[in-house]
């Protein structure tokens, strides 16, 4: 006999039910929309001044914005070697040069706004990663020591796996940094020898 089937879970929008999408299990639908909606949260949120860095990144970025250049950049240089019948009106390429240099300027701080906004999302992420893992860790953690208790109570030999004495104890973080420290500075200082 069939399990009976859950209701499709709903969340402001649409989410398809388990019969669309039978290989994910609930929670991993609830964490994708939970997500997708953030993402759209933050896009909302955005400045005007962030929303035109990221279009004018998108545009220059874009194949169309190499075909345009190409196009530009081309019939300049083609009318200024005097190829064409039309006047030459920069055959020193000087106002394209300069031209060129104006618009790398403005590209590139423009490119580095959206990557300095990105470099924070991706922070933001590394932080939430870290939160979460340290959770599972102490989770994990406390089943181990609720299981060796268990164990202890059943009278099942736990000496077979000495691990779980340090797998039980809790993990500070900023000691596990410290350590990796040190042997980065080991290492570090062992290469500076060679």
């Amino acid at each position: 006999m069939d399990a009976p089937r859950e209701a499709p879970l709903n969340h402001r929008r649409l989410i398809p039910d388990r019969d669309q999408t039978p290989e994910m299990a609930g929670v991993v639908d609830r964490n994708i929309v939970a997500l997708l909606e953030r993402r759209r949260e933050d896009e909302r949120r955005k400045s005007a001044q962030d929303r035109i860095a990221d279009r004018v990144t998108r545009f220059t970025g874009s194949m169309l914005f190499v075909y345009l250049h190409l196009a530009i950049f081309g019939s300049w240089i083609i009318v200024n070697l005097g190829w064409t019948p039309l006047p030459r009106f920069d055959p020193s390429f000087v106002v394209l040069a300069m031209m060129a240099s104006v618009e790398a300027i403005f590209l590139s701080t423009f490119v580095l706004i959206s990557q300095n906004r990105m470099q924070a999302q991706a922070d933001t992420r590394a932080d939430l990663d870290l939160q979460v893992s340290l959770l599972a860790e102490h989770e994990i953690t406390q089943l181990i020591t609720l299981v060796t208790e268990i164990a202890r109570r059943l009278d099942v030999d736990a000496a077979k796996h000495p691990e779980l004495r340090e797998l039980a104890q809790d993990v500070a973080p900023e000691r596990v940094l410290d350590h990796m420290e040190r042997h980065e500075r080991q290492l570090n200082g062992v290469d500076g020898r060679r």
